[in-house]
């Protein structure tokens, strides 16, 4: 890594600070009405923030949901691109198919300049982007949809759910299976005891597919015209731009994503998470391989921790997450993971009791029996008996509106359901508690002891760097 070039980040930020007045600053006492809810008769109007990959499908989504796309924001500029290829091809396609929105590559200049004009925000960028961009619009009065996970580190997630209840804003994080018709019936299910008290959680993936494991940052290129690279770092550490950071392989890099465990656990342990409802956990431990001062581990296992709850086991339970191809390797020259087989991480027959790991994501183990799980509307209960004297709950979780987060987002904001299920009440502790695996990653085979109330590790300050990082000059925030 060398040096970023200077550039005067916080100019933007002055533009924003003036133009959005008394609404920032302390996150406190401020809550903005949409121009929709002062008696018009239009729809809620969107900006996204990300209009590439993942951001193309959610500005989409929003549009079929019901809102009016009026902005986009990428640091991708499909109209200066030449020699558009890959994925870059998503990102240009996914700016063309809204004429009439503005356009910017600075979501601080457009919070700024159409104020009022916007009412809500889906935020669809790199791990390290998702805490200013939600913050900022939440400030600024926006509801707002953040993808997972939902910040990437620990104290970003506290403070996103703590602000998110001060500005009294509709949220909703993009763990899309969560409006699910079938994972809200597990959830009734579980918490109505056809397992049992639960003993254990395991959750598993075959992710990353991207690069993991490497030990030193591709060399320089220059930056492409018509790509913001110095916004696009944004509130990271600076690293020189390669193609093969951006579009996608950045979820490879401890300082711009957050890994495998990172990027899908917010989906596949989300069952069990919104089950048990369990709090701060008391420890964590990761087990792993391939793990450098760069990158996550090509593959892990991880162990949490809790304390007892009326759903658990006496002494608690233990929440297991495991990732990545067995054998794989980092294959720098072509800057990607070989697997050396089709296997990737999962439990043993103790817990699969002879079912395929591949047929499902998770499995909760309760002192009657197990209860299989699959995101992608399959699950089972073992032994199948479990369920015949079995007095089955009363729906108690609200439905989506067709099973789709997006329309639950938007109709909180219209006032036809109280919140969004995934809301960051519930997606910001998720958060904390994936993320703080994150950071066992960076300790492997040590028991971290888990103080929530103080965001700490018991008797490492030294990994406070990691929970509250420093933001690049400009990029600060007042929270």
């Amino acid at each position: 890594m060398t040096t970023s070039p200077k550039k005067d980040n916080s100019v933007s930020r002055r533009q924003f600070g003036k133009a959005a007045g008394a609404t920032f600053g302390a996150a406190a006492g401020f809550y903005f009405i949409p121009s929709h809810a002062r008696g018009r008769l239009e729809r809620p109007t969107l900006a996204g923030i990300g209009a590439g990959g993942k951001g193309r499908t959610d500005v989409a989504e929003c549009a079929k949901a019901g809102f009016e796309v009026v902005a986009l924001v990428d640091v991708v500029d499909a109209k200066k691109l030449k020699n558009v290829q890959g994925r870059l091809q998503k990102v240009v396609q996914g700016q063309t198919g809204y004429p009439d929105a503005a356009f910017f590559t600075d979501y601080r200049e457009m919070l700024a300049e159409l104020g009022d004009k916007v009412d809500a925000v889906t935020v669809s960028t790199p791990d390290h982007h998702h805490f200013h961009a939600s913050i900022m619009a939440m400030q600024a009065g926006k509801h707002v949809y953040c993808q997972k996970p939902l910040t990437h580190g620990i104290w970003e997630a506290r403070t996103m759910t703590s602000v998110a209840r001060q500005a009294g804003v509709k949220t909703q994080m993009g763990n899309q299976a969560h409006a699910n018709d079938h994972m809200r019936r597990c959830v009734e299910l579980i918490r109505a005891g056809i397992i049992g008290k639960v003993k254990s959680i395991h959750a598993w993936t075959n992710r990353p597919i991207w690069p993991q494991g490497f030990a030193s940052p591709p060399p320089r290129q220059p930056v492409p015209e018509g790509i913001d690279w110095d916004q696009w770092v944004g509130p990271a550490p600076w690293v020189d731009y390669n193609e093969r950071i951006a579009p996608f392989a950045w979820r490879g890099w401890w300082d711009y994503g957050t890994g495998a465990l990172g990027d899908m656990a917010c989906h596949i342990m989300d069952l069990g998470y919104w089950s048990m409802n369990p709090g701060a956990p008391r420890s964590v431990v990761a087990e792993q391989v391939g793990a450098t001062d760069f990158s996550p581990p090509i593959n892990s296992k991880i162990t949490w921790e809790f304390g007892p709850n009326d759903l658990t086991a006496a002494d608690g339970f233990k929440f297991n997450w495991y990732d990545g191809y067995i054998d794989a390797t980092f294959d720098r020259k072509n800057w990607q993971l070989k697997k050396n087989g089709d296997a990737y991480n999962h439990p043993g027959e103790d817990v699969l009791d002879g079912e395929d790991f591949r047929k499902y994501g998770s499995v909760i183990i309760g002192e009657k029996g197990k209860l299989f799980f699959n995101r992608q509307r399959n699950w089972v209960v073992k032994p199948s008996t479990l369920a015949d004297d079995f007095e089955m709950p009363e729906p108690s979780i609200p439905r989506a509106r067709e099973q789709n987060n997006y329309m639950e987002w938007f109709d909180a904001i219209e006032g036809k359901v109280q919140r969004g299920q995934s809301d960051f009440d519930l997606a910001g502790p998720m958060t904390e508690t994936i993320l703080l695996g994150v950071l066992a990653q960076r300790m492997p085979e040590t028991r971290l002891e888990w103080n929530a109330e103080k965001l700490e590790i018991v008797g490492r300050p030294e990994l406070g760097k990691h929970i509250q990082r420093p933001y690049r000059p400009g990029w600060d925030l007042e929270v």
